[in-house]
């Protein structure tokens, strides 16, 4: 974020409202060691940040459980997340999730449904540290000061995606499913940020952005300097045997598939081939307390013609996430950092279910972890750097990892509504600094 102050409030945790839903919703049968959760339930809590070139955000979320009789507790039968929050200058996000094994017979079918407005996202070139970062660009004390969102991009995005997995046996499945991206992208939109400032007030924007640059520069090509839409078809198989779906204790899940985007079901020429590769091993160390979870994952372009706007994505069989660098690959790193045609990655974490109680007959446990993650870029964007201005600072080189580590804390309700809170902190100072991350749910 450069100079731009960000508050996490650790507040938000002791401020969780758990809801039990009694009566004609739910009931329990209680064993010796904690509640067996039966009919619905769910966890919620406030979406609450601020950036000082944001504004506030608020709002809020909720997960809501189906557990049914119970037979399958800690497994539900039926997930839905729900996510609506704001900010004061304008960004926005709107995000339904549904997750279930039981829908469709002997099938878990995923469904999500995200629309996001972010009017200060960050960008950082392409092919990871062949586009340096120089922090004196965001830093108004600096001699070399640009602009305060010198390395941000505005970005819409409509997200539509159904996922299906379907047993071979007990342990292999083969998968398929669909998605639709509409991104919409452009420079931040400093008029609307500047408005009521003056032009020596020292919080007014200029209107330079490495997103122009790349641009002007032809990196960012013409036909798609406004973003464009891809639709997707996936498929291919998955080996898993974990134990439990949230914060496993033991056992793989290894997935590969195929993407397949054809140029007439998106904007212009841009119809591409992708193959992903994710590995998670999961390691009991000390029985029910202490485990090791580890990722290895690659994506890359097998053929075509990838569009620029499709890198900031990691996929996996169950919900895309957004980022290479940040919240939900290497914590600690600038958002976006790392983006190419190919990248690998990799996480290693040590878990700690460090206290288990039960309160207001939910089954509750805290979990500690330090972790460090890695990715770099190993298929890169094809630039032409005779266009390049030398000003732009961007060579041709190799990438290599880039690497965070951090410690994080995972409170824990009925094994699958986790409010999980982690700090990263980058090695190299061409990555940023720290990071702090407040939401939901394990990494993986």
């Amino acid at each position: 974020m450069g100079k731009a102050i960000q508050f996490k409030f650790f507040w938000l945790i002791s401020g969780i409202i758990f809801f039990q839903l009694s009566g004609v919703f739910a009931s329990s049968d209680t064993t010796k060691t904690e509640t067996i959760k039966t009919g619905w339930t769910f966890g919620a809590l406030p979406a609450i940040a601020y950036n000082s070139d944001e504004g506030f955000r608020y709002g809020a979320l909720a997960n809501f459980y189906f557990y049914g009789d119970g037979t399958t507790y800690p497994d539900y039968l039926h997930s839905l997340y729900f996510e609506w929050s704001r900010t004061t200058k304008g960004n926005g996000l709107n995000n339904f999730f549904y997750d279930s094994e039981y829908l469709i017979p002997n099938t878990r079918t995923t469904f999500d449904l995200m629309y996001l407005t972010e009017q200060a996202l960050d960008f950082y070139g392409f092919n990871g540290y062949e586009a340096p970062y120089n922090l004196a660009f965001e830093d108004p004390d600096d001699m070399g000061y640009i602009s305060r969102l010198y390395y941000r991009h505005d970005r819409k995005l409509l997200r539509v995606t159904a996922d299906f997995q379907r047993k071979i046996s007990n342990e292999w499945k083969w998968l398929g499913g669909a998605g639709f991206f509409g991104v919409q992208t452009g420079p931040v939109d400093v008029d609307q940020l500047n408005e009521d400032l003056d032009p020596e007030d020292e919080d007014f924007l200029p209107a330079a952005s490495i997103y122009n640059d790349y641009v002007d520069a032809g990196i960012i090509p013409e036909d798609l300097d406004e973003g464009g839409n891809t639709t997707f078809l996936k498929g291919g198989i998955m080996h898993d045997t974990r134990d439990e779906l949230a914060n496993p204790m033991s056992g793989m899940w290894t997935e590969g598939f195929l993407m397949v985007a054809p140029s007439f079901m998106g904007t212009g020429n841009y119809g591409y081939v992708q193959a992903v590769f994710i590995h998670r091993h999961y390691f009991t160390l000390v029985k029910d307390r202490l485990s090791l979870a580890n990722r290895l994952g690659y994506q890359g372009k097998v053929a075509g013609n990838m569009p620029f706007y499709m890198f900031p994505f990691i996929y996996n069989s169950y919900k895309t996430n957004d980022g290479f660098g940040g919240s939900k690959t290497v914590r600690g790193i600038r958002r976006n950092r790392i983006q190419g045609e190919g990248i690998a990655y990799g996480n290693f974490e040590l878990r700690y279910k460090a206290l288990k109680f039960i309160l207001a007959n939910q089954n509750f446990y805290i979990s500690t972890s330090a972790f460090a993650d890695f990715a770099m870029v190993t298929q890169k964007y094809d630039i032409d750097y005779g266009n390049v201005p030398a000003a732009l600072n961007v060579k041709p080189d190799n990438d290599r990892p880039h690497w965070g580590t951090g410690v994080g804390l995972h409170i824990v309700m009925n094994r699958n509504f986790v409010v999980a809170v982690n700090y990263g902190m980058a090695l190299d100072e061409q990555d940023g600094d720290s990071g702090l991350y407040i939401g939901l749910n394990f990494l993986y």
